[in-house]
């Protein structure tokens, strides 16, 4: 009997845990069911609309790649995996314009490159606003009127200038005229028509811009001559990242004697560093002897490929030839500290390119507190080394000559009067920060964005 009591009772409980939990698993079990059904669905309709996004047109498959990052602008090691991994694979994409893909007629080939790259772009998306920060000004009629959209353009630099024809017609070797060409009169008026036809295009396609935003003053009047659309252009300064710079003592603080001049740049051939060289040799053949003072030369800068590493070997050999090796010295892709120290230590800053479009680096060599010897041209001259309340922020010169004697003259200051410069340089920088340069930018795109 007691035995049969007890059954009796886990039987009760178990009826009792059942008619409480069964409901509830059975609603799961349903749940579960269209939970599986809903996702094998969402995913149906997800592998269509890749499949008709990621097709092309001649009807293989791409490969869409896509990064989960929501705070890419960190600016920590994180991030720096992002961009690194980001301009590994754009590598892969971006070979219709590199210009080493076009050995002659450069110019057309890559904007006929950026055509085909821009159709690409447009097949997989039709935005609202197309912004050209690049100077592609080909792909702009492309959306304009194949894709509809609103465009503009950020112009560094234009692809073609007035001094670019100037530089062919008057038979001049330079970067972008080879000697061969220059020397031979009809080559040269075959380059000149071909560079005539392009500014032409050129400026066909680049009036399609609803807004165009420019570097600085220099290119603001080549885009003027050439695209023609002063009513929706403006100057749109690049922002500098300075700050790390102003961190720099303005004082003269010498861990050796004598003085430092500091060159920043890439290893190109438009940087014109062999000017550098053959004016401090003059410096030091014909003016150290009155200054008194230990002099050194350092060419800082990177070099991107075997050409920059041969353009390098070639300052060393003219720099041997000049008898100034030992006072010349190369640092070649620094870190950013080792570059800190180096202008926290620098009395001079050089830049010797002819019309550089804007010239960050000088702008950084500003901040650091060395005093500025730029071109007088492009950038620098029209918008940087200027006066600033009326006082002077750095020196321009032109020729070997010209150098020489400037940087005589800036050694030969007290070190009272070259702090003074270097106030005024710092105070006149703000007009270059990030902030400037967002409202500024912001301002121009209301058009686009209303």
């Amino acid at each position: 009997m007691a035995a049969d009591t007890g059954s009796w009772c886990v039987y009760a409980v178990l009826r009792f845990f059942y008619s409480l939990f069964f409901p509830g698993l059975m609603i799961c079990g349903v749940l579960c069911v269209y939970l599986v059904i809903g996702l094998w669905v969402i995913r149906w309709h997800l592998q269509r609309k890749k499949k008709s996004v990621s097709t092309s047109k001649n009807g293989k498959e791409q490969t869409v790649v896509a990064f989960f990052h929501p705070y890419c602008n960190a600016g920590g090691g994180g991030e720096r995996v992002l961009w690194c991994a980001l301009r590994a694979l754009q590598k892969k994409k971006r070979y219709l314009v590199e210009d080493s893909r076009y050995p002659h007629f450069t110019l057309l080939g890559q904007s006929l490159g950026s055509i085909l790259l821009g159709w690409e772009a447009l097949m997989q998306r039709v935005p609202d606003v197309y912004i050209d920060s690049m100077g592609y000004a080909f792909t702009l009629p492309l959306f304009k009127y194949v894709g509809g959209c609103r465009v503009g353009s950020y112009v560094h630099y234009p692809t073609i200038s007035t001094d670019m024809l100037s530089v062919v017609k008057n038979q001049n070797p330079g970067f972008n005229n080879a000697a061969f060409i220059s020397r031979n009169a009809l080559l040269s008026k075959a380059k000149l028509i071909y560079y005539y036809l392009f500014a032409f295009v050129y400026g066909l396609v680049g009036s399609c811009s609803d807004i165009v935003m420019v570097n600085s003053s220099w290119t603001l009047n080549h885009i003027l001559s050439l695209w023609k659309v002063g009513h929706c252009t403006n100057i749109v300064y690049p922002p500098c990242d300075v700050q790390t710079f102003l961190d720099i003592p303005l004082h003269e603080k010498k861990v050796t004697p004598g003085h430092l001049l500091v060159s920043i740049g890439q290893f190109r051939p438009e940087k014109n560093h062999a000017l550098q060289i053959k004016a401090f040799a003059k410096l030091l053949n014909e003016k150290a002897a009155e200054l008194g003072h230990s002099l050194k030369l350092v060419l800082i800068g990177g070099c991107r490929n075997k050409d920059d590493e041969f353009r390098v070997n070639q300052l060393r050999s003219l720099s041997e030839n000049l008898g100034v090796q030992e006072n010349v010295e190369f640092k070649i892709n620094i870190s950013f500290d080792e570059l800190k120290n180096y202008l926290s230590e620098a009395t001079i800053g050089l830049h010797t390119m002819w019309n550089e479009h804007f010239g960050i680096g000088v702008v950084e060599c500003m901040a650091a507190g060395t005093v500025i010897l730029a071109h007088n041209s492009g950038g620098p001259k029209l918008d940087i080394v200027i006066p600033h309340e009326g006082q002077i922020t750095g020196f321009l010169a032109e020729s070997e000559e010209g150098y020489a004697d400037s940087m005589a003259h800036i050694l030969s200051l007290s070190a009272e009067e070259r702090l003074q410069i270097r106030k005024n340089a710092r105070a006149s920088i703000s007009r270059f920060s990030d902030q400037e340069f967002e409202v500024a930018f912001l301002c121009s795109m209301e058009k686009l964005l209303t």
